[in-house]
């Protein structure tokens, strides 16, 4: 069967779901031509092959670990995660819950919110920029930063993108130079610190690579929870005998977000290149040519889950790909887990009577990351 394919267009990246059905079921693989880009559909494709060492990055020295194959991505991650354990972000727990008591105190007598702007990106935004050491209040300069910068990982050519992106990067890069200069002559408390002192002990992070991390960190660390929180918040309100059942239930709150991530995960896709050729299914990945791994398909095959189309929060075999999987799995997943947690608790417990304020969204213009521009709701 012919498909007519097209990531691009709005009304794909505004309801993808219809269309990953239509794909696994009729073209599992396909190839797209404008990006030179295999596009995978089912779980058990996805599994495989990014576990598969012929697929990797091309990543330069000086990139961030998001791009880069072993041994070059095992030093770098070994050197990040040792300062970024799940101790670390435990102990944060009860700082996590604080900001989100504040946030919500913010605006409870109001009766009304925009859920991203107001809740679902000032909470992780808050939280990393703390844990890092950056001053909270700096998160203005940042953000816009921070969008072009995940805007350069969609699927775009354009030289606007391209020149917004190096905007980005050298914003980043000037901005953290000062503040690894202040934490080099007095450190503190804080994974900035952490970061650098792990540079300076035997094997060490360079100069641009403690600028690449600082940057991941900052923009992974909070871009993904946002869009966890809002798109989770949303299939909430949109199925009232599955939040009934959490706010009846809050200590099913783990499982409730494992399930909140596959159904609606915030990142749709993540990429590879075909470092040596691979005959898969019958399809030759020749060398140089991408291959996309679609999260959100992979995450509604009916094949790995039961009805997967439906929001189940007791879901329990749930083995879902949101974060990635290989050696390149989110290394901030457990914080992630933890503020989704923490925020759709708090907010249900605390506005219970929480309302969607209208049924025409819009999603951001990004296919990479899923999630909503805004959100009105009320109580």
């Amino acid at each position: 069967m012919s498909m007519q394919f097209d990531p691009m267009s709005p009304e794909f990246r505004a309801h993808p779901y219809p269309f990953y059905d239509q794909l696994r079921s009729f073209a599992p693989m396909v190839y797209w031509e404008p990006a030179n880009m295999w596009f995978l559909t089912r779980y058990a494709d996805c599994k495989t092959l990014l576990s598969d060492k012929r697929l990797g990055h091309q990543g330069t020295p000086g990139s961030s670990m998001l791009f880069q194959n072993p041994p070059a991505h095992t030093r770098l991650r070994g050197l990040v995660s040792r300062a970024f354990t799940p101790r670390m972000i435990e102990q944060n727990r009860d700082r996590i819950l604080a900001i989100t008591h504040r946030l919500l105190d913010d605006v409870q007598d109001d009766g009304h919110m925009d859920l991203i702007a107001q809740f679902a990106y000032l909470l992780p935004v808050t939280v990393i920029a703390e844990m890092l050491g950056v001053p909270s209040e700096d998160h203005v300069r940042f953000q816009q930063w921070s969008k072009q910068l995940v805007k350069g990982l969609d699927l775009v050519d354009r030289e606007d993108v391209a020149e917004a992106l190096q905007e980005a990067i050298e914003g980043f890069r000037t901005y953290f130079g000062g503040l690894i200069a202040q934490r080099r002559k007095a450190p503190q408390d804080d994974l900035l610190s952490a970061l650098v002192a792990a540079e300076e002990v035997g094997d060490r992070l360079s100069e641009p690579e403690l600028y690449t991390t600082c940057q991941l960190l900052l923009v992974a660390g909070h871009e993904t929870t946002v869009n966890l929180i809002g798109n989770g918040v949303l299939a909430l309100l949109r199925h009232d005998d599955q939040r009934r059942q959490l706010q009846d239930h809050p200590e099913q709150i783990a499982t409730a977000v494992e399930e909140l991530l596959r159904y609606d995960g915030p990142i749709q896709l993540i990429s590879r290149t075909v470092l040596e050729e691979v005959t898969y299914q019958g399809h030759t990945l020749c060398q140089g040519q991408l291959v996309g791994f679609l999260l959100g398909a992979a995450n509604r095959d009916p094949d790995q889950f039961e009805q997967p189309n439906q929001l189940d929060l007791t879901r329990t075999n749930n083995a879902h790909l949101a974060f990635g999987h290989g050696i390149h799995y989110c290394l901030g997943a457990p914080l992630a887990r933890l503020e989704g947690q923490i925020a759709i608790n708090a907010l249900l417990k605390r506005m219970p009577n929480l309302t969607l304020d209208t049924e025409t969204l819009t999603y951001q213009d990004n296919f990479v990351f899923r999630g909503l521009e805004t959100c009105p709701v009320s109580w």
